[in-house]
């Protein structure tokens, strides 16, 4: 069964590759986001605004905390996928132990750290004190599971690089619907608030990352070793670290963006946080086929250039910008004039002011979907190709673009100049990106030495 749902990805046609990798990518990612608007739905409409408001306000702190073990996961896949596709079996195994050691050992100095620092990050966001020891609760149950995210994602990140994404998809569905069933319990059965959203979460998480961690060890055979060799390898921890701080820094910068726009809208009271938690919310799922084609793009490449094949990288990229722009033309029209039939939703008695600035969180930034798409596709690109530096230099343009822009265009326009400077960080993010791939200086940053096809 394992040996079925690997793929090579240097065989085949590149758009036929990229989508049936990425389907289970978009279902598995549609499912986390389901577990986070589920949470909003539940307290939302349980529980009322200013609970929204707590759980939303946490949502970027949370990814500041999570970003080390993303990271160092997605520099695992890396080095993964380009041994695969240099067929590389010795030090795919090798890969795979080292991963354990890096991934779960950041995995508990972060959450550790976060559950140390949790309030304190939250007063530095400006969160309103009648919230603010709803979000901390939540904020330090949630560190707690940061272990099995850890876990799932390391594990998730190698299947996905020996091109199966269908396994990951599996168990994380399974999480999702247990935490739906466990929302329900613990805050509308218990009455436990937004402790019950928090705990459902992280049991969901450890069931996520202990089926997925013991499919692998029983199923996969190129993963298979004794106890004995199920140790860090030097040499390719090296090359782990090289590919996965610079990941893991761009996650940071990204999230450090995030947590200064989340504290301008702090700053305007906890209609417009809920308001913006739900669009979020929203968007996020919107983004979900962005992010999955750009994860099949960053396997495709990385198997790709262990093989030395540079032609079908330029394929793949080619059939992947495709995609993405006829999802973000087709999503404009829908999220523009729907927005408020999904935004009723979150809300509680029709809270409509809520709504009201919910939708117009929602309509502007739809209008640069395709740039935001692109910067999916090239980040992931890059990263996969082991050229990692640009896409933590996409992560710094994120940084100073959405604090310039959000702090000159709120102070212009009010809380609206928020949404504008998501839109305009996209763009100008997207072009760092552009820029580099049309550069072809990525061509020589691939950690395996092969013979390369490359188009005069």
């Amino acid at each position: 069964m394992a040996k079925n749902l690997t793929h090579d990805m240097t065989l085949g046609k590149p758009t036929g590759l990229l989508l049936k990798f990425a389907l289970p990518m978009l279902v598995g990612n549609l499912f986390q986001q389901l577990y986070n608007m589920v949470d909003s739905i539940v307290v939302g409409r349980y529980e009322g605004s200013n609970t929204l408001a707590a759980v939303g306000t946490t949502g970027p702190l949370n990814f500041f905390f999570f970003s080390l073990a993303l990271g160092l996961a997605a520099g695992v896949s890396i080095v993964t996928a380009q041994y695969f596709g240099a067929k590389d079996e010795e030090n795919v195994k090798k890969s795979f132990a080292t991963a354990a050691y890096i991934v779960l050992g950041a995995s508990l100095i972060m959450g550790i750290i976060g559950y140390i620092l949790s309030e304190p990050m939250l007063r530095l966001l400006k969160t309103p004190e009648n919230i603010i020891g709803q979000a901390n609760i939540y904020m330090k149950i949630v560190c707690l599971g940061i272990v099995a995210i850890g876990a799932y994602n390391g594990m998730a990140s190698i299947l996905r690089a020996l091109g199966d994404s269908l396994t990951p998809l599996i168990f994380l569905i399974v999480a999702c619907l247990l935490n739906i069933v466990l929302d329900l319990l613990f805050v509308v059965g218990f009455g436990w608030s937004v402790m019950g959203v928090a705990l459902a979460t992280v049991i969901s998480q450890v069931v996520a990352a202990v089926g997925c961690v013991l499919y692998a060890l029983a199923k996969v055979k190129i993963l298979r070793m004794p106890l004995k060799d199920f140790v860090p390898d030097k040499e390719i921890v090296k090359k782990c670290l090289r590919l996965g701080i610079p990941v893991a820094l761009q996650n940071s910068f990204v999230s450090l963006s995030t947590m200064a726009l989340q504290s301008i809208i702090n700053s305007y009271g906890d209609t417009v946080m809920a308001a913006a938690t739900a669009a979020s919310r929203i968007e996020q799922l919107i983004l979900q086929p962005g992010m999955s084609v750009g994860a099949a793009v960053a396997a495709y490449t990385g198997q790709n250039m262990g093989a030395g094949n540079i032609d079908r990288v330029k394929q793949g990229l080619r059939s992947a910008v495709r995609i993405i722009l006829a999802f973000s033309l087709a999503m404009l029209p829908i999220i523009y004039f729907g927005g408020g039939f999904i935004m009723d939703w979150f809300t509680k008695d029709n809270d409509k002011l809520v709504m009201q600035i919910g939708i117009e969180a929602l309509r502007v930034p739809c209008f640069f979907y395709s740039f935001v798409g692109l910067i999916f596709v090239t980040r992931n690109m890059l990263s996969g190709a082991g050229d990692v530096k640009i896409p933590m230099m996409m992560g710094f343009t994120e940084v100073v673009c959405r604090v310039l822009f959000a702090n000159v265009l709120a102070g212009v326009i009010g809380y609206q100049g928020i949404w504008w400077a998501t839109g305009l960080t996209w763009f100008f993010t997207s072009i760092v990106g552009c820029v580099r791939y049309l550069s072809g200086k990525w061509k020589y940053k691939s950690l395996i030495q092969a013979p390369t096809s490359v188009e005069g």
